[in-house]
């Protein structure tokens, strides 16, 4: 338990209907009773209110009513930091929860750092930290899938399944170690099967978790999808499409869009980040090409790159520079504007890709309609081709699910969502699997005990790494500095 109580606003900053002010710690009731004046006869101070009750009241600050308030006590360990919590419910807006939290840090506490609520949680064994990740998880998921993955793991399922394969190791290796400390009793060959079986299995039970990582950050920090293209093309219209709003100015003229535009979508419940770009062009004002370059910086960070083509005007120069120049990307080929008579057919692109996959613009509703093309070229990756048009909405629900194929395979299972792993746990789970797999080297080869055994506390350090049975003070540092100060 630590000895100083910490305060801050927990909830966003801005004009709303209430403000949350949390303390926790050892002083949280009587900085509370120094800042709280009870109103009504049935209203009592934080110190001796009984435990997750609601007491109505005021803030005074220097003799002054600050704020009407309702004040939630709750005694440890019953609270999300096991310490004595109070949260002060205070109208919203920048002044009033400024106000308030001004009054209770001179009363005796101090501003909390970011996610330091939750990191005394952690330590003190309210939750391990994988539900102190989730969390965080919870508070930026951006699609439904999202939240239901952040909401798997803070209800300890991916605990759970990490606790098992740590306690599994740990036996194992005392098992071995029992072995070392009794040299004249040697590992029976069909004990040893038994335990290389039992490495084996928690080889393959890792590969299972690891298999989950693309999944698992795809749905935590979304794809970036890049919407490029010659000028007037249709990129904002698009843009505008995808996003259900109007965001992007469009305009006729060439070179509007002078700035990246960055909008995140839900699309098929896989969070997208779609950066429109400047019309990508070599001639024009400085402005203009200051965008084309930012254009260009956002080409080389995006894992999508959504190609628009205006098909009522013929393929130029243009047009075959950058269908080569993105060749080597994953990205979508759009044709755009097919409510307008066609001059740029289908089979005007085949000197620039290879087969690829078509969604007719006919297909209304997400419907889709899948035909491999004859057309073939060397050196370049297969691209699906959609049909589209901005101005009327056609084939931009195909344009969805062409997005979620392209970057999701396969059915999104809640049985998935309940063990995603993050780049964390990738490493984690990495130097864990190459240390087992050098102690069943290790074991098979007959080498000396203390060389597997080595290899196996590495493996229960990196697992238990996970759940943070073994970490460090900048691991910590690192996790909950990404927090906001209220959590």
């Amino acid at each position: 338990m630590y000895d100083d109580t910490i305060a801050a606003i927990a909830t966003p900053l801005g004009e709303g209907g209430l403000a949350v002010i949390r303390l926790s710690g050892l002083q949280a009731f009587a900085v509370a009773d120094k800042s709280f004046v009870p109103v009504g006869k049935s209203s009592l101070r934080p110190s001796v209110a009984p435990t997750h009750t609601i007491q109505y009241g005021k803030i005074v600050r220097h003799g002054q009513t600050v704020d009407e308030v309702l004040v939630a006590v709750m005694r440890a360990p019953r609270t999300f930091t096991r310490e004595d919590v109070v949260e002060i419910f205070c109208h919203g807006g920048l002044l009033p929860a400024k106000m308030v939290l001004d009054t209770v840090l001179e009363n005796g506490v101090r501003l909390a750092e970011p996610g330091e609520f939750t990191r005394r949680a952690f330590l003190n064994g309210r939750i391990d930290l994988t539900q102190a990740e989730a969390v965080a998880d919870l508070i930026h998921s951006r699609t439904e899938l999202a939240l239901a993955a952040a909401t798997e793991q803070l209800a300890g399922k991916l605990s759970q399944r990490i606790n098992q394969l740590r306690d599994d190791m740990i036996k194992i290796l005392a098992h071995v170690e029992a072995h070392i400390d009794f040299p004249d009793e040697d590992i029976s060959p069909d004990t040893k099967e038994q335990l290389l079986n039992r490495l084996e299995r928690g080889v393959a039970f890792m590969d299972e978790l690891l298999r989950t990582a693309n999944e698992g950050q795809i749905l935590r920090r979304g794809i970036r999808a890049a919407i490029v293209g010659r000028p007037n093309a249709g990129k904002s219209s698009l843009l505008n499409q995808l996003l259900g709003r109007d965001r992007a100015i469009v305009s006729p003229i060439p070179g509007t869009t002078r700035d990246t535009i960055e909008e995140t979508a839900n699309i098929r419940g896989v969070p997208v980040v779609f950066v429109d770009t400047a019309g990508l062009r070599e001639v024009g004002d400085e402005i203009e090409l200051e965008g084309i370059r930012r254009s260009r910086e956002s080409l080389a960070k995006a894992e999508v790159i959504l190609h628009v083509l205006d098909v009522s005007a013929p393929l130029t120069p243009a047009d075959e520079k950058y269908l080569a120049e993105f060749a080597t990307k994953k990205r979508i080929l759009v044709r755009n504007k097919t409510d307008l008579p066609i001059k740029l057919r289908i089979e005007d692109l085949g000197t620039c890709f290879g087969a690829r996959t078509v969604v007719s613009a006919s297909c209304l509703g997400g419907a889709k309609d899948h035909a491999d093309m004859a057309v073939r070229a060397p050196n370049f990756p297969d691209s699906p081709v959609v049909e589209v048009s901005c101005a009327t909405g056609q084939g931009i629900e195909a344009l969805k699910d062409v997005i979620k194929d392209l970057v999701w395979a396969g059915e999104i299972r809640m049985e998935m969502l309940e063990v995603m792993i993050n780049s964390r746990h990738q490493d984690a789970l990495n130097r864990a699997r190459s240390a087992i797999r050098q102690t069943i080297a290790a074991l098979r080869a007959n080498l000396t005990l203390e060389l597997a055994a080595m290899d196996l506390r590495i493996a229960v350090n990196a697992v238990g790494e996970i759940v943070g049975k073994t970490t460090t003070e900048d691991l910590l540092d690192s996790i909950f500095s990404q927090f906001c100060l209220g959590k």
